[in-house]
């Protein structure tokens, strides 16, 4: 946290002078730290406020600017993706980058940005990674098959409260992936429990909750996400808190979806099956 201290803006408003290691590559290349000294950041910033504010500066030098991934700013959409101080979203449980502010840091500190780890998200330049691999397995399978048109009456069909509120809780995942990337194997079951799960326990979902299980679990090994060995950091790093209750329910979800298939192709496994 920021210790009281004389530096002081216009405004009356506490700064901070930091020390930045912030990571720089370009895509196919080997990356490296940059390290710069950014001065007069006010303590109510956002860290990617504090992030553009370097930015700013490095143009006044003519530099080339850092590159990083952002969009609503506010918690929702998943875009901020860094790793502050060795933590995907930094030190605070339950906050995204974009909500995490300069007074959750000390005048003078060391901060080391890099982006997300892991071989599913290639780097594009700098702190933007490619996340498409997410996109991928959310087509898989990350949808119901209804009739289009207009939205039928809400109350036709009737969901108890306990399942409504089990698949709010799974629908809350944003999809930043701070999972994968704090995850020594680089795994994404958090993320693809959450996107079963809020389908597959709902009525809605029930038509294709087999082929929606198998095709998205697919995907995801396709894709090169690592296997799940329970380590739990995927918890404690998603700032959604979701928990690693999906990834059990994904797992049984699945062995109930290869069960069906054996006995539904008359005892043989399918052409093609694991």
């Amino acid at each position: 946290m920021v210790k009281e201290h004389d530096n002081l803006d216009s405004h009356g408003e506490q700064t901070l002078s930091l020390r930045l290691r912030v990571w720089r590559q370009s895509r196919g290349t080997t990356g490296h730290f940059e390290d710069h000294a950014l001065a007069a950041v006010p303590t109510s910033a956002s860290f990617l406020e504090m992030m553009d504010m370097l930015n700013e500066q490095l143009i006044k030098e003519g530099k080339d600017t850092f590159a990083f991934d952002h969009d609503c700013r506010e918690g929702i959409c998943g875009m901020c993706s860094m790793t502050i101080n060795g933590m995907p979203h930094g030190p605070l449980p339950g906050v995204t980058t974009c909500q995490l502010h300069m007074r959750n840091f000390r005048d003078g500190e060391m901060i080391t940005v890099e982006p997300w780890r892991a071989k599913a998200f290639p780097v594009i330049k700098d702190l933007a990674v490619n996340r498409s691999a997410f996109d991928k397995v959310i087509q898989a399978g990350g949808f119901i098959t209804v009739r289009t048109g207009s939205a039928t009456e809400a109350n036709n069909t009737l969901i108890p409260k306990p399942v409504a509120d089990e698949a709010m809780d799974a629908a809350e995942c944003i999809g930043c992936g701070a999972c994968v990337a704090s995850c020594k194997n680089g795994s994404a079951m958090l993320f693809v429990g959450a996107k079963i799960n809020h389908l597959n326990i709902l009525p809605q979902g029930q038509p294709e909750r087999e082929r929606r299980t198998l095709a998205m679990v697919k995907t995801m090994d396709d894709a090169g996400f690592g296997n799940c060995t329970n380590y739990g950091e995927c918890q404690a790093h998603c700032p959604k808190s979701i928990t690693l209750d999906v990834i059990a329910k994904l797992n049984r979800d699945y062995l109930r979806a290869r069960v069906k298939e054996f006995f539904s192709s008359t005892g043989k496994p399918r052409k093609g099956g694991d």
